[in-house]
């Protein structure tokens, strides 16, 4: 999770810098160099100065209204870069509507926040700052104004770009510095590159159920150039839907949202109710209503509370949601239904998703676990007998392997993992 010093000559902006070449130090573990590839073209490769000007920024609260917010303390690099709240808190103690995301791998996002509103880091950068109730500066004049006023920063931005600072730079170097945060090496990257000890037989089994019954690689499957166990698709999995009514507040969603607005959106989503329409805020899309980016599964054991809305506070309650196939609504998604798994399976589903944990974060990780364990008693979403198909109507469960003939966790994808994959 280190930053990865960069260094390169491109032109930005008419400014000529040092070009990026290649991280100096290897990826972590499960990260792919291909997908760096993929998803940092050269001209958003950071240097080494962009990266330094980036992290003093992002944990610079003086970049809020009242010098008390910064970006570190909704992305918390001691708590897997989230806050640990159902939802975030900003200047003055205001609480938005939406769950604070991890900055960790978020370089490799297709789109970035929880409905897709920003096609870029860059373009994520800013806003939060702007945000009323983040950190409430009154607008982009006003951030570059206030970092102008700040002695050190007119002579960075100097040396960095070559001009005074500009709300285009500010960007970079925040994106600059998040592009850096990578997450692997987990006790499953481990085990897929060929330790078989790396994983405990409950995990194992969780891997399987992952990929069978539990039907969690739907939606968040790993492989060797995806590392963050999710499709970047938007999907209505019934998190809100018995707290608000979707027709109405698309209705008025429809009424209100000016299509392209990235500030209204923006203030939209995090300071009203209009927050639960998802991707429809961004698309106006009646297929989008309801419907959220699916996460990153890295890490997932330190990020809770969980969804969009921080509404589930442990993994023990994710998986009683998809059990009994989420909560019906009109905009469900397709392919929520019941899973069938009893106890003792979500017991390993769930070991197996702390395994996701990087290497770094081992002591959050025993601290969450033993916090959630604490809880494993307190099930408000739990509903065995929809699970089970005892009640309702939500389908058949789905077929796991029969690991008494092969485990699918036996097979890596990072490699083979000796004489006993092939049993």
């Amino acid at each position: 999770m280190k930053a990865l010093t960069c260094v390169a000559v491109l032109a930005l902006g008419g400014t000529v810098l040092a070009q990026p070449a290649p991280p100096q130090k290897p990826f972590p573990l499960g990260v792919s160099p291909v997908l760096y590839e993929l998803s940092v073209p050269p001209e958003r490769r950071p240097t080494a100065a962009q990266i330094t000007l980036g992290e003093k920024l992002f944990n610079d609260k003086r970049l809020s209204a009242d010098d008390s917010v910064s970006c570190a303390t909704c992305h918390d690099p001691k708590r897997a870069f989230t806050d640990g709240l159902p939802r975030s808190e900003g200047i003055k103690k205001q609480r938005g509507q939406r769950n604070s995301p991890t900055v960790l791998n978020a370089l490799f996002n297709a789109t970035q926040f929880w409905d897709g509103r920003a096609g870029t880091l860059e373009e994520q950068a800013l806003l939060p700052i702007i945000n009323p109730i983040e950190m409430g500066m009154p607008g982009v004049e006003a951030v570059v104004a206030k970092v102008k006023g700040l002695p050190e920063y007119p002579p960075e931005f100097q040396k960095v770009f070559g001009r005074e600072p500009t709300a285009e730079d500010l960007a970079t170097a925040i994106a600059a510095f998040e592009r850096t945060q990578f997450s692997g090496n987990a006790r499953f990257d481990r085990f897929l590159a060929g330790d078989s000890k790396a994983l405990s037989a409950a995990e194992k089994r969780g891997w399987a159920l992952f990929n069978g019954k539990a039907r969690c690689n739907s939606c968040h499957a790993g492989n060797a150039v995806s590392p963050l166990f999710s499709d970047q698709k938007f999907h209505n999995i019934g998190i809100a839907a018995h707290q608000h009514d979707f027709t109405k507040l698309a209705a008025e969603a429809l009424r209100v949202v000016r299509t392209g607005d990235a500030r209204q959106i923006d203030e939209l989503a995090i300071q009203t109710n209009l927050s639960e329409m998802g991707r429809f805020l961004v698309t106006k899309n009646e297929n989008d209503i309801g419907s959220f980016k699916t996460p990153t599964l890295r890490n997932v054991g330190v990020t809770g509370p969980y969804m969009h809305d921080g509404s589930l506070a442990t993994l023990w309650d994710v998986m009683d949601h998809y059990n009994k196939g989420g909560i019906p609504n009109p905009f469900l998604d397709g392919g929520m239904q019941r899973l069938g798994l009893t106890e003792p399976e979500i017991d390993d589903v769930v070991a197996f998703l702390f395994a996701l944990t990087s290497e770094d974060l081992a002591a959050l990780e025993k601290k969450e676990l033993a916090s959630q364990r604490a809880r494993k008693n307190k099930r408000p979403e739990r509903d065995t007998a929809v699970a089970l198909g005892k009640k309702g109507n939500l389908g058949d469960i789905g077929v796991s392997p029969d690991l008494s003939i092969s485990n699918p966790a036996d097979r890596g994808f990072y490699g083979p993992v000796g004489p006993s994959s092939e049993k």
